[in-house]
């Protein structure tokens, strides 16, 4: 008893096992065809396999004429109706990759996927899946990048205009002392001083910008105390403040130590101060505080300048960024936020602005020293 079941196993394995090379065999010929074709070569291969078991058992059990026969076609017909299932429930597979791959080309047409209504398999709804959150990215990137070119041209045409007007101021200077139509030329060597000054920091400041943006920013970083960081640069804008008929406070500056290069961090500083100085009305106040939260510290300076538009706030640490009141100078170029923001993110840090009453806040946060 227990040989004739191995040999009906056997039988039934023999059949299978040759419908099952015959359809890889097919497979590996059609693998560069239709996800339609492959399946009904599938559901063929398991169809035979097991018609073709069936009737190797049929055959060696030595059935009868009529038992044969009607082994043989109750086998035919439940594998032609198998068959018909099979491609029936599988044109739902081919409805789903078609509809993917209609809406991949969309994606690759109008840069945007939009996932298929008809429903999917787990696989096919993954890939989907995958396909909205990489569109997503590429929008994010493009208006990135439409922002960055919005920036730069805005960014030429404000240095552009900078510059005109104190060339062309230089000019006539130079040709008034040539032609000896000045009565002091003394006072005209100051002014052509002054806007050569103000030029040559225009410039600094975009070699300072390029090398941020091009990541080859070098930092010396040490250990040093934040109330010695602001007091220097208290001390370096004092002169400025008292001509602006501003008052400078160091409001609860904590004596917290931070790895940073001090050079570049005094810069931060100088030029968070020189902005909130120029933007607060005589007689008002600029705040500078610094204080530990968790593990970071946080530099704060706060100004009086009334508070920026809240559709500005996300702008302006972008490059060029000047506000719609500071398209001339001494604004400058609007490439001193930048800079901050730059130089911030090189130390792991964030640099932030929000509104706070009478003014605006604007804050580093930089890693503590452990």
């Amino acid at each position: 008893m227990v040989g004739d079941t191995l040999l009906i196993a056997l039988y039934a394995a023999l059949g299978a096992a040759a419908a099952g090379l015959a359809g890889a065999a097919a497979l590996r010929l059609l693998r560069n065809r239709s996800v339609t074709l492959s399946l009904a070569v599938v559901a063929a291969v398991t169809v035979a396999a097991m018609f073709g078991g069936t009737m190797l058992v049929s055959w060696a059990m030595l059935l009868s004429e009529h038992d044969l026969r009607v082994v043989t076609m109750v086998c035919a017909m439940a594998a032609v109706v198998s068959f018909a299932v099979a491609l029936l429930l599988g044109r739902g597979v081919v409805k789903g990759s078609r509809a993917l791959a209609e809406a991949t080309r969309a994606l690759g047409d109008h840069g945007s996927f939009v996932p298929p209504a008809t429903a999917l398999t787990a696989e096919l709804a993954y890939l989907s899946a995958q396909l909205t959150e990489t569109s997503a990215k590429l929008a994010a990137s493009r208006e990135r990048e439409r922002a960055l070119e919005a920036s730069r041209r805005e960014l030429v045409a404000w240095i552009s205009h900078d510059l005109r007007t104190p060339l062309a101021g230089l000019q006539a200077m130079a040709e008034a002392l040539e032609d000896g139509v000045v009565d002091d030329p003394r006072v005209y060597h100051a002014r052509i001083r002054t806007e050569v000054g103000r030029m040559s920091n225009m410039v600094g400041d975009l070699f300072e910008l390029s090398r941020i943006q091009a990541g080859v920013l070098a930092l010396t970083t040490t250990r040093v105390s934040v109330y010695d960081l602001v007091g220097d640069a208290l001390a370096g804008v004092d002169a400025l403040a008292r001509e602006h008929g501003v008052r400078l406070v160091g409001d609860r500056v904590e004596r917290v130590p931070v790895e940073v290069d001090g050079r570049e961090m005094s810069r931060v500083l100088a030029n968070l101060l020189v902005n909130a100085i120029r933007r607060t009305p005589a007689d008002g106040t600029v705040a500078v505080s610094a204080r530990r939260e968790a593990d970071h510290v946080v530099l704060a300076v706060t100004d009086g300048c009334g508070g920026i538009a809240p559709e500005d706030l996300p702008r302006v640490f972008d490059t060029g960024w000047r506000g719609t009141d500071a398209r001339t100078p001494p604004a400058g170029a609007g490439l001193g936020l930048a800079i901050v923001r730059g130089i911030v993110e090189a130390h792991q840090g964030r640099a932030a602005v929000r509104n706070v009453p009478g003014g605006c806040r604007f804050e580093v946060h930089l890693p503590a020293a452990i």
